[in-house]
């Protein structure tokens, strides 16, 4: 009997184990989870973040939602404390033992600020403003506190109906001081639409950063940080940035704040090191000649700041003192970290993700050089194939050496692979040697299917230093696309890619690349899927909300000085040309890019060839999808016309409606 119960054990678990893993599905895609952002106490022994996920697309559309969980250090547990509600800005409060979140509950007016004891609980709503509070900061007693909160300035109309002024009577935004438990809030600020706050160490001053108004433009290129005391609101002093503006933090001393900006107003990104004193002045630039980026800053001492920085596709975590002396903590490794939050004793928390899994909580103890995981957010990921992850780098035919990321298909033969390229936007922007799989990016999906998958981080790249990231500026199109085209000809070379089966997909500037290639360089791409995309530079800086930042950090010359030159960089330029299947989707209220860029593109190709185009609008969505059914339907949407395109050989234009069945698992 022990035999054949022996062999029936045998039996059962040598079936489940040659049970064959499948190949991730974009009703994988839409299920994962990732950890968002994390915060450590000051002593180092609890960490707080948050859980991010989608609801079932095919049930509910709607966007990311949070849950807070607490790892105990000591205990390596991780205690879920609030799962039912969105939230944002996760603080410990100072001397309270507890967590403070800002959410809007079910019975709430506007988005109020929430405490949850670390013993547990019910959290509880123990402020509210006449407007909702998009982010605060704590006096470090813990009982006052400085906060933003912006409201409408339209004048209400006596009329049952009313125009939308375009650009006027826009929300204010301001910053205000109150004691939690008493009195009214007050306004510290002043004719600044405020975007963050902080109160220095010692409780005795604050800091805001801030534009002249809500104009996105004006948040790129116009924002400063202002001190004023805290006893009576006096100015103590303005730090003058003419440049991209990021994060800002305190010394411990308060003598000096640290923020990520840019160099000049040239500069495409808040990617560089600054510290000012803190009564204002012109701010100095810490390792000016860093060949990445910085993504995220703190201070570990009054003379020492710890960084996150990007490096090529990897990230690394060390300090830097003031005068520009730096080591490393972390060194470039096969985990993508993307934020820290760094506790009194030294101690470290994390968000990270590899080539295998998104965003994990990660934890360095005080002293320690490695970063330990300490989340499993999806263990099911275990159960599914994944294709090989390899940067790689080449020449473009400058020879310039320009890196990328490839994706291998699961189960790869020796035979020659159909390729979708995905370029970033940006282009300010670049691919991390991280989880490079979501519902625009087809990533480890495809690779399931059969594809391999590239990600150039062509010239203006961010992650390689100021002077590559400005090597493509006032050539639109040029050089910058040509990379990709060089690196897939490196691809075709290895024998890796059949180069009569090359899609192309990306988003916004991205977008622009996937119209550039399905017009321009038609001849090289079997499919293409743009997403909210430029088609022409025209019509794009009269519609766009970042009109005077395309100036500065890309075109480097206004469009009236030379339409001949922009319209030749424009995709509609060449659509009589088109003979690439392209598929254009875009968000319908988007405000970056006019969806009237994709309404053009659709026009000019289907007006003028006869080549396959469908144009895909999303109600209620900008520039990028938010909620989860729109963003499931761009998945199955995008596969399901590479596959008609690359691999099937009627290459008849697919239905209209999209079948769930094609996304199940």
């Amino acid at each position: 009997m022990k035999n054949i119960l022996l062999l029936l054990c045998l039996t059962v678990g040598y079936t489940s184990m040659a049970q064959p893993k499948k190949a991730l599905t974009p009703m994988d895609i839409a299920n994962l989870k990732a950890v968002l952002f994390t915060s450590i106490s000051d002593d180092g022994s609890r960490i707080a973040y948050g859980l991010g996920y989608r609801e079932d697309p095919t049930k509910e559309n709607s966007g990311l939602k949070i849950k807070l969980f607490v790892y105990d250090v000591a205990a390596g547990t991780s205690t879920p404390f609030v799962t039912q509600n969105n939230m944002g800005s996760i603080q410990f409060r100072p001397l309270h033992n507890s967590i403070t979140f800002t959410s809007k509950r079910k019975n709430d007016k506007v988005t109020s600020l929430y405490e949850i004891p670390l013993s547990g609980g019910e959290a509880q709503n123990i402020y509210s403003f006449t407007t909702s509070i998009s982010s605060y900061s704590w006096h470090p007693d813990g009982k006052q506190l400085v906060f933003v909160s912006s409201k409408s300035n339209k004048p209400k109309s006596e009329l049952p109906y009313e125009p939308e002024i375009y650009e006027e009577n826009l929300r204010s935004s301001d910053a205000y001081l109150v004691n939690v438990s008493q009195g009214e809030a007050k306004q510290i600020s002043k004719d600044i639409y405020v975007r963050q706050v902080a109160w220095n160490h010692g409780g005795s001053q604050i800091a805001y950063g801030g534009s002249p108004s809500a104009l996105v433009d004006d948040s790129y290129t116009s924002q400063k940080i202002y001190v004023v005391s805290a006893s009576d609101i006096s100015d103590v002093g303005v730090i003058e940035h003419t440049a991209k503006l990021g994060h800002f933090e305190w010394s411990p001393d308060d003598k000096t704040i640290a923020f990520i900006g840019g160099r000049d107003k040239h500069d495409p990104i808040a990617g560089r090191l600054l510290v000012a004193g803190a009564t204002g002045g012109t701010p100095k630039l810490l390792k000016e000649n860093f060949k990445g980026s910085f993504d995220a800053i703190n201070w570990k001492d009054n003379k020492t700041i710890m960084f996150l920085a990007s490096e090529g596709t990897s990230t690394s975590l060390g300090t830097i003192n003031l005068s520009g002396k730096s080591n490393m903590v972390i060194n470039k490794g096969e985990t993508s970290f993307t934020q820290f939050s760094l506790a009194k004793n030294g101690a470290v928390s994390l968000t990270g993700s590899s080539a295998s899994y998104p965003n994990e909580l990660f934890y360095i103890a005080p002293g320690a050089k490695t970063a330990e995981r300490k989340t499993t957010s999806n263990p099911w990921l275990s159960d599914r194939l994944m294709g090989k992850q390899e940067v790689i780098t080449y020449k473009a035919a400058d020879g310039l050496e320009i890196e990328g990321i490839l994706i291998h298909p699961v189960n790869a033969s020796s035979e020659k692979s159909p390729l979708i390229s995905v370029v970033h936007g940006g282009p300010e922007a670049h691919y991390n040697n991280g989880w490079l799989t979501a519902y625009s990016m087809p990533g480890q999906m495809a690779a399931g299917m059969g594809y391999a998958v590239f990600y150039p981080n062509y010239r203006g790249s961010t992650g390689r230093g100021i002077e590559f990231a400005e090597s493509s500026q006032g050539d639109p199109a040029g050089k910058e696309f040509d990379d990709i085209i060089d690196g897939i000809d490196y691809l075709i070379d290895k024998g890796l890619v059949d180069k009569t089966k090359v899609g192309v997909t990306g988003g916004s500037y991205g977008g622009y690349a996937t119209a550039w290639m399905s017009t321009r360089y038609t001849d090289r791409f079997a499919a293409g899927v743009m997403f909210v995309g430029i088609s022409d530079n025209i019509s794009k800086w009269g519609t766009s909300d970042i009109p005077e930042e395309m100036y500065l950090v890309h075109s480097r010359k206004r469009i009236w000085d030379d339409y001949e030159f922009f319209l030749k960089r424009s995709p509609i330029y060449y659509a009589g040309q088109a003979k690439t299947p392209l598929l254009i989707m875009a968000g319908k209220d988007d405000t970056r890019v006019d969806p009237g860029q994709s309404h053009e593109l659709y026009r000019h190709i289907k007006t003028r060839t006869d080549t396959p185009v469908r144009l895909v609008l999303y109600p209620g969505e900008g520039h990028g999808n938010r909620n989860s059914t729109a963003r499931f339907d761009y998945s199955l949407r995008m596969m399901r016309w590479f596959d008609t395109y690359l691999k099937n050989s009627e290459n008849t234009i697919p239905e209209t409606e999209i079948s769930l069945e094609t996304g199940g698992n």
